[in-house]
C-alpha cells in the first residue's frame, strides 16, 4: 500500500555529546529522552551485533543519548572515540545529507542563539516573496558543523500557500 512515511529520527555524529546535548536542550529546546550512554563492542547481544554490522568489527565503544523535538522527531547524536572535531568541508553538491530544517517563528531570536553558542550564520534571512507572505528561512551552522536551515512557518505552508504560482 501506498502512503507517506512519517520521520522517525536522525542521527548526528558529534565530537563531544556531552556538549551536543547542552546545545540541543538549551538552545533548540529538545527534550533529553536518553542521557548520555557508552556502548561497549561485545558479542552477545542483538544490538551489539548490529552495531558491530553498521561500524565492523573493532568499533571498541562509543556514547549515544537521544532527544526529541516538540513533534516527536527524535535526534540521535553519537560520539566515537576517533571522532578528531574537524567540522567536514560544506560540499552541499555532493551526495549526503546536505542539512536538516527546524521550525521557529522567531527566526531571528533563533539565530542569535545558535551564534551566541558558537554556531555561525551561512545565508542572510530571507523573506520568501516579502509583499505576499511573512515566511522567511536561513541557513546556519551548529557549534558541530551540521548546517540547519530556519524556516518561520510549518513546511508545506511554504511550498502550497500559492505565492510562488
Amino acid at each position: 500500500m501506498f502512503y507517506p512515511r512519517t520521520f522517525s529520527h536522525i542521527g548526528l555524529s558529534v565530537p563531544n555529546i556531552y556538549e551536543a546535548m547542552e546545545f540541543y536542550s538549551s538552545v533548540m529546546g529538545w527534550y533529553i529522552t536518553m542521557p548520555v550512554t557508552t556502548t561497549k563492542e561485545e558479542h552477545r547481544t542483538p544490538m551489539s551485533c548490529m552495531y558491530q554490522e553498521l561500524f565492523g568489527l573493532g568499533y571498541k565503544e562509543f556514547k549515544i543519548a537521544h532527544l526529541s523535538t516538540g513533534d516527536r522527531i527524535g535526534i540521535e547524536l553519537f560520539e566515537f572515540p576517533d571522532n578528531d572535531g574537524r567540522r567536514k568541508p560544506f560540499m552541499p553538491h555532493k551526495t549526503g545529507v546536505f542539512h536538516y530544517c527546524v521550525q521557529d517563528p522567531d527566526v531571528e531570536g533563533l539565530v542569535q542563539r545558535i551564534l551566541k553558542a558558537g554556531g555561525k550564520q551561512r545565508s542572510a534571512i530571507t523573506y520568501y516573496y516579502p509583499e505576499k507572505s511573512p515566511y522567511r528561512m536561513v541557513y546556519m551552522e551548529d557549534p558541530f558543523g551540521n548546517v540547519v536551515e530556519i524556516y518561520s512557518h510549518p513546511y508545506d505552508i511554504h511550498y502550497t500557500s500559492k505565492i510562488y504560482h
